[in-house]
């Protein structure tokens, strides 16, 4: 059985977290003084909800014409959705909903568990899983970054930003900060606890670097060394990492810094960073002219030094490959069919576990692919190839449960189902983030390549 690690240990941290509560939006006049919307305490259909004995965390997979909905304990479907077309998907922030990249923008999927706090204690929730009504505008939606209790959105399409507190999101954000970049681009932005903005700067032809706006949506700097933006991490100190086609960009304490790559064309596109280690696991190509260059080495980029550290692995990964463990471990889920725990100090492979059967990157980025995300102390491993999912004691090794799946999954995560999992980390390797220097751009059903 998987370590089922209770989270009202850390309430008391997490709700000391400092957001702004009221912010100046440069596309929105919403009343500031109007109550915060709060998401409905159990799905808009379906029966009522059961009461659980303790936190019942879920999965979320994607499949072609839906999302199947899983028990993360028992790895059992708990329910399958309906949807045409390529959907993507990201943990909305909140713990219980996921945000579905699809027609028409972010559509709000509520995965059916939830926690709700009682004075000292909370009680927990589960209920069929439902796709709501509400949907998040955009022309081709992109990345979802959630960082202290705060989840922003991108749309590619317009190059609109929208910012909510994440307990918000799912029913709307009417009262959230919104604001449009110079530029149509293909981008990212994260805002860090005090209500500063790191967004990307760019063009639908060129990405250079990153802007860092103030709460008020002013200006404070300007970085712009750093060629083909893509992709975005958090680490321990609240810093940074955006990647760059020749290293990465380190933002911390108000200062940004470049992380230089060994090689003229060394690309860090996706990066999986983790509140509890300094240091960020992202990719490494270094072909500008590969369709598809299947990588055997990650990046290790260490935020207070701004240094950079290769690792050379037995096997190539995919942009699906990247993960951390709750307590900062270093996971790419390579070729072979292993899982490789990396030590971020000192980049040594301290564990490999064989979990699925040696598979080959489709030419085709949308195509399924053995993905991995972590919940709960578990990594979880999709299997195209057998339509099956595995799940992986992190700590140690183990593989500890199996299960056949009735679709083929594509991409994966999940929620807790927790009371404040709103306030914790955002790792961005789960899904969120994307390589595909070859696909980027393209489109289909409204979803973009992040």
């Amino acid at each position: 059985m998987p370590p089922l690690r209770q989270r009202l240990a850390r309430l008391a941290l997490t709700t000391g977290v400092a957001v702004p509560l009221t912010l100046v939006t440069a596309c929105s006049a919403a009343d500031r003084s109007a109550p915060a919307a709060q998401p409905p305490a159990s799905p808009t259909a379906g029966p009522v909800a059961t009461e659980a004995g303790t936190v019942t965390p879920r999965l979320v997979l994607t499949h072609d014409g839906g999302m199947t909905v899983l028990d993360a304990t028992s790895l059992k479907p708990v329910g399958d959705l309906s949807l045409p077309g390529f959907n993507r998907i990201n943990a909305a922030g909140d713990g219980r909903h996921v945000l579905v990249s699809t027609t028409g923008g972010f559509r709000v999927l509520d995965a059916g568990t939830w926690g709700e706090l009682h004075g000292d204690h909370a009680h927990y929730y589960t209920a069929p899983p439902a796709l709501t009504d509400v949907t998040h505008a955009a022309e081709k939606p992109g990345h979802v970054v959630v960082h202290a209790g705060r989840t922003a959105l991108f749309d590619d399409g317009t190059g609109q930003v929208v910012v909510a507190d994440a307990d918000e999101i799912a029913a709307g954000a009417a009262d959230a900060r919104r604001l449009t970049t110079p530029a149509v681009h293909h981008g990212v932005a994260v805002e860090l606890a005090d209500g500063t903005l790191v967004v990307s700067e760019g063009t639908e032809e060129a990405r250079t670097g990153i802007r860092v706006l103030d709460p008020e949506g002013r200006e404070k700097s300007r970085f712009d060394q750093c060629p083909g933006v893509h992709g975005e991490a958090m680490a321990a100190g609240e810093a940074v990492v955006i990647g760059c086609e020749d290293g990465a960009v380190v933002h911390a304490k108000g200062r940004t810094t470049k992380v230089q790559s060994p090689d003229a064309y060394g690309r860090i596109g996706n990066q999986a960073g983790s509140d509890a280690s300094p240091v960020v696991l992202g990719d490494y190509k270094t072909d500008p002219d590969a369709e598809l260059e299947r990588p055997t080495r990650v990046s290790l980029i260490d935020t207070r030094t701004a240094k950079l550290k290769l690792v050379d692995l037995p096997a190539s990964y995919s942009f699906r490959s990247l993960a951390r463990g709750e307590d900062g471990e270093a996971l790419v889920l390579g070729t072979d069919g292993a899982l490789r725990q990396i030590d971020p100090a000192t980049g040594k492979i301290v564990r490999t576990t064989a979990v699925v059967k040696p598979w080959t990157e489709p030419d085709d980025w949308q195509e399924p692919r053995p993905t991995v995300t972590v919940l709960d102390g578990s990594a979880y491993v999709t299997e195209p190839a057998s339509n099956t999912v595995h799940a992986v004691d992190v700590e140690t090794g183990k593989v500890w449960k199996r299960a056949a799946l009735e679709v083929t999954p594509n991409e994966l995560t999940g929620v807790t189902g927790d009371t404040e999992a709103g306030h914790e980390e955002h790792e961005h390797a789960e899904g969120e983030t994307e390589d595909q220097h070859e696909g980027e751009g393209a489109d289909q059903d409204g979803s973009t390549p992040r």
